[in-house]
């Protein structure tokens, strides 16, 4: 494999993808945007059995996956159905759809982390309504308080800290789900706080303290980044969260507590580095780049940690 189409599947071009095209083109690949929703799967006979607009004479080296739009389950299937199907056309794909499958499920990203025995809040996904508020009671009881997170879900949107005694939303808001995550406050000295460590291939490349005015720190609600060296702890918990869900690369998200020590809040896998870069000299595009191809050697994609 030469290496030098590479299909840039996301839903929307936007900062991020001209960052990786420009990348991409340093590094004499083609990067073309394919918008994920606009693909089709056929079994037309003569057809190449996907089709990717901007390539419809063949398919591309390589696919870097920048984004999974939200919406239905059936509408998530369908982006996950079209990675899955490059996978088996002999297309690699970063990061591959199986740990894109866990990460973007919450509920199963925070099995993965508790059952490789990374700290991760205590969490809980049900549907049954007395059950949740069981749970709810039976924290509240304990001192503690819920953050309520769509299954699925970025940017802070949606999410929710649940006050002693609130009703709970009815299982028809939330999609049929509940889940809940314990809230964790933060270090007393830190303030509202968290970290984004980004990891690529095993390695961190970047980390940074996100601060906000309330619990919610993401770049996107408002919260302000500010440059700042991981302790290794955190570190080297990012690495494993990653390698646990599978990842390539992640975006790791972690809290520091009361007792100093770190937990994982989320593992995103395909996520956004925009305020990250404001933070770093480093072009984080390039790092992308260059781990995209460098995985592309290997004749075997990773495998989702058992």
């Amino acid at each position: 494999m030469n290496g030098e189409e590479v299909a840039l599947l996301t839903h929307e071009f936007g900062w991020h993808g001209e960052a990786l095209q420009r990348a991409f083109s340093e590094r004499a690949m083609r990067a073309t945007w394919v918008p994920i929703q606009d693909c089709q799967l056929s079994t037309e006979a003569g057809s190449l059995g996907i089709r990717l607009p901007g390539f419809e004479r063949g398919l591309p080296d390589g696919a870097f996956v920048r984004g999974i739009p939200s919406g239905t389950l059936e509408e998530i299937v369908f982006c996950l159905d079209i990675l899955y199907a490059l996978v088996h056309a002999g297309v690699p794909v970063y990061n591959h759809p199986s740990a894109i499958e866990r990460s973007v499920d919450k509920a199963m990203t925070s099995w993965f982390l508790a059952r490789a025995g990374i700290p991760t809040p205590p969490s809980w996904a049900l549907r049954d309504a007395d059950r949740a508020e069981a749970v709810r009671k039976q924290e509240e009881a304990a001192g503690h308080q819920l953050v309520l997170k769509p299954l699925f879900g970025s940017m802070g949107k949606g999410v929710r800290l649940l006050e002693r005694g609130e009703p709970l939303p009815s299982p028809e808001e939330l999609d049929g789900v509940y889940y809940f995550q314990r809230f964790i406050p933060p270090a007393t000295e830190m303030g509202w706080c968290d970290w984004r460590v980004l990891v690529i291939n095993g390695s961190p490349v970047g980390a940074m303290q996100r601060f906000g005015d309330s619990w919610i720190n993401n770049r996107a609600r408002g919260g302000s980044c500010r440059p700042a060296v991981a302790p290794e702890a955190a570190e080297r918990m990012a690495i494993a969260a990653a390698e646990t869900v599978g990842l390539d690369y992640a975006g790791v998200d972690l809290i520091q507590d009361p007792a100093g020590g770190f937990q994982v809040l989320e593992v995103n896998g395909v996520p956004a580095w925009r305020g990250l870069q404001s933070v770093l000299r480093e072009d984080l595009a390039g790092r992308l780049a260059d781990g995209c191809r460098a995985t592309w050697t290997t004749a075997v994609p990773r495998e989702v940690a058992e």
